[in-house]
């Protein structure tokens, strides 16, 4: 049985704000369907939003994830080395990046090739798990597909703006409790964190 896999390369940023919004942005400059960003919201009823540029991504994301309503919507993000400007619908957010983190270095000390191997992935799940609450990095993304997390890098998320119809969301907090779209959640802390991300599914030959 050979195995079909899809590859995405870019950031996922996690944060929280006062009003109970928690967001998840993902900025994929290399994917299957080209560069593209798309957002993941809980409201603090636990309402979760998926925010996807094309009917493709809104078609992938939504059958990997979990979510209560799925918006086709204009989504654009410029990042610059120390901030991340996001426009989707009528939501805007500056993203204000800090440092590396200690982990972060740590992450950046390890192999490309060896980061992103999905057995080594897998092994370093029950580390992650400790070092970082809620997180996981390989788990299941339904439709008898696994995926797996490689992070690459870190960065801490200092500060950020975030709006939602104009309406001021407050200031930001940590993503608690944690975001339940799929099988882990993002770090409690907001982070920056760069990634490489595989879906791999079981393909039976033709």
């Amino acid at each position: 049985m050979a195995r079909s896999t899809k590859r995405f390369d870019g950031w996922i940023g996690g944060l929280g704000t006062t009003s109970g919004l928690r967001l998840v942005v993902g900025h994929w400059p290399t994917s299957p369907y080209g560069s593209f960003t798309d957002v993941m919201l809980e409201e603090a009823d636990g309402h979760r939003v998926l925010l996807a540029p094309t009917q493709q991504v809104a078609d992938f994301v939504g059958t990997t994830y979990t979510f209560d309503e799925v918006r086709l919507v204009p989504v654009e993000m410029q990042v610059g080395p120390a901030t991340a400007e996001l426009r989707a619908g009528d939501l805007t957010a500056t993203i204000h990046l800090g440092r590396r983190t200690p982990l972060g270095y740590l992450l950046r000390d390890v192999p490309t090739r060896l980061a992103t191997a999905p057995r080594w992935i897998a092994t370093i799940d029950t580390v992650a798990r400790r070092v970082l609450p809620g997180v996981r990095t390989v788990g299941s993304a339904g439709h008898s597909r696994t995926e797996y997390y490689g992070a690459r890098d870190l960065h801490r998320i200092t500060d950020a703006e975030v709006h939602v119809a104009g309406e001021d969301q407050g200031p930001m907090t940590g993503v608690d409790p944690p975001v339940r779209f799929g099988f882990g959640s993002t770090p409690t802390a907001p982070s920056w964190v760069r990634i490489t991300t595989m879906i791999r599914s079981a393909t039976t030959p033709a």
